[in-house]
């Protein structure tokens, strides 16, 4: 099984349920907390890959649902000015393993990956949040 450092947010309840869904299936995680990575362009963009600037943000971040920032206008850019500003808006989990790198949770891409137990949920990229759902 792989060792897999796992970039989130503490009291996200979504990514708290990813890495379960990791561990439970024979993982090793190595969590980080997003929000106090020392990011800069260099160490952020191969996580980011060849997506395009409105996929690297969180759409549940406050910002992003106030309108002050509006990912669908941002050049590549701005996008990642803003997001080394502020890493609340960066898009997450961000997951490493074996020189690979991916932003957000996609369980069929992670179980290609790195393999997920088949007879589990294996839930979605939304933060269930107690009082707010999808709120991150």
């Amino acid at each position: 099984m792989a060792v897999v450092n796992f970039f989130g947010k503490p009291t996200c309840r979504g990514n708290r349920r990813q890495r379960e869904i990791l561990e439970s299936s024979g993982h090793t995680i190595l969590f980080h907390n997003i929000l106090e990575q020392p990011w800069t362009e260099k160490t952020l963009a191969p996580f980011l890959g060849m997506l395009p600037p409105k996929e690297w943000f969180n759409r549940a971040a406050v910002r992003v649902k106030s309108g002050e920032v509006i990912p669908d206008e941002l050049t590549a850019s701005q996008a990642m000015h803003l997001i080394l500003e502020d890493h609340a808006l960066l898009r997450r989990p961000l997951l490493e393993s074996e020189d690979i790198r991916q932003v957000g949770w996609n369980p069929e891409a992670v179980d290609k990956w790195l393999g997920l137990r088949p007879d589990q949920d294996h839930g979605s990229e939304a933060c269930a949040h107690p009082k707010h759902k999808n709120i991150a």
